[in-house]
Formats: C-alpha cells, structure tokens, sequence
C-alpha cells in the first residue's frame, strides 16, 4: 500500500509541474529523479592525446597494416632462403623380369641375362647457385623495398585513424558547448519569463509578451533536443572508433582555444614533400620498378652451379649393404644453363616493367599536386577559421551590449517583448557560433598537421 501511495503522490506532482509549459524542463529532470535511471551509463572524461592513443591501440585497420608489414617480412626471408643450397635424396628398389633373356649375334657372340634382376638405387644430390644473374640479390632488395612500403602504408593509417578521432573528438566538444549554451539561455530565459508575468500580474504588460519568451524557450528547449541527439550519435561513434563500452559517456577534457600560431604556407608544403607517407611510398615503388627492370634483364643471362652427388647402387634384392653387392660414385661438377631463347622473348617483359616505373613517376607528380592543394585548403581553413573567431568574438560584444540595452529599455516599459527576446536570440546564436568557430578553427590546425605528415609524430 505504501508504494501505490508513493506511486500516486509522485504522479501527481508530475501533473502539477508538467501543467506550466515554461517547466517542461524542470518536469523532464525531476522525472528522471523521481522515477530512476537503472541503465545509467559509465562516464569517462578523455583528453585528446588519451583518445588519440586509445583510437590507435584499438584500431582494426592498424592491426591488419601490421599484418601487412608481418607478410612482407616473411616475403622478405623467402628471398634470402633462395639463395642457400638446395639439396634432394631418393631411393628406388626395382625388380625386371626378362622371359626372352638370350641374344644370339653370332657364332662367338651369345650370351644369356638371367630371368630376373634387381635394382636399388639411392641418389643424394646438393646444389648451389655460383651465379645466377643477379636474380636473387634483386629478389631481396625487392622485398626489402616492400617491407619499407608496408610500414609507410601502416603510417599512413596511423595519421587517419588519428585525424579520426580528433574529428570525432572535437564535433563531441562542439556538441557540448553547444548543450552549454542553451543550459545558460534557458536559465535567462526563465529569469525573462518571471519578469515578464510579474510585469503581466502587475498590468504592465499583456499576455502576449509572456507567451512570446516562453515560445522563446520552447523553441531554444527544441534546439537543445537536437543537440543531445547528435551527441549521442557522435559519442556511439567515438565510443566504436577507441574500443570503448558502447554504454560509455565521454566528457571532453578541459581544451584551451588558445589561437594556435602556424608558420608561413611554403614551410608546411616543403614538411609535407618531405614527409607525406604517400610521397614516400611512390618513391620507394619506382624503386622497386627499377629493380624489377634488372630482375627481368638478368633473365637473358646464364646461371652456374656447383653440384655434388653420391649414389648407391645395389643390384640384389637386399636393399641394405652387403659387401660386393654395391658401389657408390661420388660426383661433383659445375652446371652451366643458359635458356638463350630468353634474348629475343624477354624484349617485350622488360618494356612491359619499364612502362612500370614510368606510370609510377607520373604518379608521383600527380600525388604532389594533390598534396600541394590538400595543405594549401587546410592552411586557408585555419586563417579563415581564425579570422571568424575575432569577428564572432566582435560580435558577441554587440550583441551583449544590445541585449543589454534592450533588457534595460523592457525593463522600463519603452522596448517590446518581441525586441527584447529577439536581441537574446542574437546573443544565444553568436555564443553558439564563436564555440563551433573555435572548434573549427582547432579542427582545421589538426587536418593540416595530417596534411603535412606530422599528426602523430
């Protein structure tokens, strides 16, 4: 009886409080009070680098680069395995029947083989290549090139996943300074509200001026609505993307928007020719085409062995030794191949590996363009981000000044609700504005530190 009891009074102070509009807030806060919130989440506030290094430790795409450099490396000890000896061993028992076993070539020349025979032969051989053209030394230096491409690939991911998370990271803190701007609006707009139905009680005002500044807060509560929903789908995002509990609250760390001094264009195009992971994997891919034109050149040329060999033959039907029953030669020598047919029909697999290297040369030029433009905008996006904060900043100054002035005139009964409401409305847009500036304006710093190569190092 006593939980009915609780229940039915905790309603009705619901009802009571849901029956102002302008307390549709309060009412949300104190239902959550009120009737509980079992499946409240963890929270957990980050800093950048804190989210930069989680994003990096628990990130898929950086695990499979590494396995990419761990394929190269095996690739790599592949080639050196070409050049040690190689070597075979068989045995071979076989057993000849022979019904016709007599030859009969003359008077003096018969002779009979017997009407079976036996054979067991064993064969242990080793090889190693003396010369073979060059091709296993350019097999090395090959996979070693493509070790060094993996890893600047594994480099390259590192800086995305970590523009990732900045990106992810600073639209999370836009959203919450956002929420922060409307929580401090709501609060004067309730101040307004009171005012104004004091000045209504008091005949001062009509009705209407009231009903205008809780429409006000209506539709300032509807932006607030929209805010927490795009937090909570950046704060799931955030949540996949550093391998977090999907449940996690994040809280933004304290950021400082201090105005972030960049040096002039030409010094951060120079850093990202120098130092952009793309540029460097082309470099080493023409590399690896040159050593791929000598690889298919050196086809053309002969190869030279040294070999050695030990047999055992024995022609009873013991396979095992048996003294007088098996002899065993031992040979060595050097092999000489050449597949001179290679001089005529190799011509067109080495132009097809000298097309190669050019398309990657012409890449390469395509690849600095692109890099040029990439840290050119980023570099724009900052001075443009950083020019619309000192505006912004100029302008919450107006607007604090009018909205002041306007907040004075309502007050004595010489400026309408309508003026009045809208000149917070101007100072609430400007306070949003000059926090999503800020934001940006960080956000675009980052992009041309990616652009550079130099994010994460």
């Amino acid at each position: 009886m006593t939980t009915n009891t609780n229940t039915t009074d905790n309603h009705y102070i619901l009802k009571k409080l849901l029956a102002k509009p302008w307390r549709a807030g309060i009412a949300a806060v104190v239902t959550a009070m009120v009737l509980g919130n079992p499946a409240a989440a963890q929270d957990r506030t980050l800093t950048l680098d804190e989210a930069i290094k989680l994003g990096v430790e628990n990130s898929k795409t950086l695990k499979y680069s590494q396995s990419k450099i761990d394929r190269a490396v095996t690739q790599y000890n592949q080639a050196k395995d070409q050049a040690l000896p190689t070597g075979s061993a068989s045995f071979m028992y076989s057993r000849a029947q022979i019904p016709a076993n007599r030859l009969d070539l003359g008077p003096d020349a018969s002779f009979s083989l017997p009407k079976s025979a036996n054979a067991n032969l064993g064969i242990v051989s080793v090889e190693e290549v003396i010369y073979g053209g060059g091709r296993l030394r350019y097999a090395k230096e090959s996979t070693d090139l493509l070790i060094q491409v993996a890893k600047l690939d594994a480099d390259k991911d590192k800086e995305q996943i970590a523009l990732n998370v900045v990106n992810a990271y600073y639209n999370l803190y836009k959203v919450l300074q956002s929420k922060r701007v409307v929580e401090q609006n709501l609060k004067a707009i309730d101040q307004q509200i009171h005012q104004a139905q004091r000045f209504f009680d008091q005949g001062i005002v009509t009705r209407n001026d009231v009903l205008r500044f809780q429409l006000q807060r209506s539709n300032v509560e509807l932006n607030g609505i929209e805010l927490e929903s795009n937090r909570k789908v950046i704060n799931y995002s955030l949540d996949i993307l550093l391998g977090l509990p999907e449940s996690t609250q994040i809280n933004i760390d304290q950021i400082t928007n201090n105005s972030l001094q960049v040096a002039p264009l030409a010094s951060y195009l120079d850093t990202a020719l120098t130092d952009r992971q793309e540029l460097r994997t082309i470099d080493l891919r023409t590399r690896v085409a040159e050593t791929n034109i000598k690889n298919v050149q050196a086809n053309k040329l002969p190869t030279v062995a040294a070999t050695a060999g030990l047999y055992y033959v024995n022609a009873s039907a013991n396979p095992f030794p048996n003294s007088g029953k098996f002899i065993t030669p031992l040979t060595a020598g050097l092999a000489l191949n050449w597949n001179f047919g290679s001089l005529w029909s190799n011509k067109n697999k080495v132009a097809e590996a000298r097309v190669q290297r050019e398309q990657t040369v012409i890449e390469k030029g395509i690849t600095v363009d692109n890099v040029k433009t990439e840290v050119n905008q980023n570099y724009q996006n900052y001075l443009t981000s950083v020019n619309k904060i000192k505006l912004l900043e100029t302008s919450i100054e107006q607007a604090t000044e009018n909205n002041r002035i306007l907040t004075s005139k309502y007050a004595n009964s010489t400026a309408s609700a309508t003026d009045r409401a809208d000149a917070e409305t101007l100072l609430y847009q400007a306070q949003i504005n000059l926090e999503l500036a800020k934001a940006d304006a960080v956000l675009a710093y980052y992009n041309l530190l990616k652009a550079t190569g130099k994010l994460t190092k």
